[in-house]
């Protein structure tokens, strides 16, 4: 009964204090702002959820996470180093039945609840209780969960913000390349293809991504860009965002460009014949190049 109690009264605190809506934790998005979906389909049953230290846009339909996101920095992972995990998953009461995935889904499959705003980065006794929330969690191959993901992703995201100067914005989220095909459960909670973390530094205005199979055995490879993921997942996480990678890139093409004005502008090279009829220029060293006319 205690448990239950102290369960409820997680879900009814983030009622409270959020009421269910991302207008409750805009402090969580650069800038304040909301990602946008490419498409948005009425099945999805998107709904967006605030909890103490993350926020979760959800699918009734996959029962899943659409992405998580948090925003964290040096003084919250140190803050979150001495938190005792609770390990104590509970349904999310403030979804409608029908859309939320229950304790009994997971039990007996073969697959891991895994965080996708991880207990590691909760900086709190509540926040993280409200971690273990089935509406922060997809189906995620245990050795996935445990080992590759664990280390290779969200290890080395803390890493890189106790090195950062500023606010890191991270997102977290499945992919589902075979939709329904792969389920489990009673109530049918989908199992992702596909992992993904991007992490983004406001100050430094850069960010990349993780990208990951959701099996066992899968590798880690090299990060791969903002724009990639974009079109992977079809959401624009950082609308309104002008990444450094992006200035560089439209300064790389204006040098160009006026480079190629600066050419087109110039006084043509003197065009000589030669005695067998040829064509040549001479360039600034005094040698002859053929063909250049």
């Amino acid at each position: 009964m205690f448990k239950n109690i102290t369960i409820a009264t997680i879900a009814l605190q983030a009622f409270l204090a959020n009421a269910a809506d991302f207008t409750a934790c805009l402090d969580y998005f650069p800038n304040r702002v909301v990602p946008k979906i490419e498409t948005v389909r009425p099945e999805q049953k998107l709904r967006d959820l605030c909890f103490e230290s993350f926020a979760i846009m959800h699918s009734g339909q996959s029962k899943t996470p659409l992405y998580s996101v948090e925003k964290i920095n040096r003084a919250r992972i140190q803050d979150a180093r001495d938190e005792k995990r609770s390990d104590r998953f509970y349904p999310e009461a403030r979804l409608p039945i029908a859309e939320r995935a229950q304790l009994e889904d997971y039990k007996g499959s073969t697959y891991d609840r895994g965080h996708m705003a991880p207990a590691g980065d909760m900086p709190t006794p509540n926040a993280m209780a409200q971690s273990f929330s089935l509406a922060n969690m997809v189906p995620q191959a245990p050795d996935n969960n445990q080992v590759t993901w664990r280390n290779a992703v969200e290890r080395s995201v803390r890493q890189y913000a106790m090195r950062a100067a500023g606010d890191l914005f991270v997102f977290t989220g499945p992919v589902f390349k075979n939709g329904p095909a792969n389920a489990i459960g009673l109530g049918k909670v989908w199992v992702p293809t596909h992992l993904y973390k991007l992490v983004y530094d406001q100050k430094e205005q850069k960010a990349f991504a993780y990208w990951i199979e959701n099996k066992n055995d899968a590798r880690m490879n090299a990060p791969i860009s903002y724009q990639e993921l974009v079109q992977r997942v079809g959401i624009e996480f950082l609308p309104g965002v002008i990444l450094k990678e992006e200035t560089d890139r439209k300064i790389n093409q204006s040098e160009t460009t006026n480079s190629h004005e600066s050419t087109g502008n110039s006084v043509a090279p003197t065009c000589y014949t030669g005695p067998r009829g040829g064509t040549y220029t001479i360039n600034e060293n005094g040698k002859k190049n053929y063909g250049g006319c």
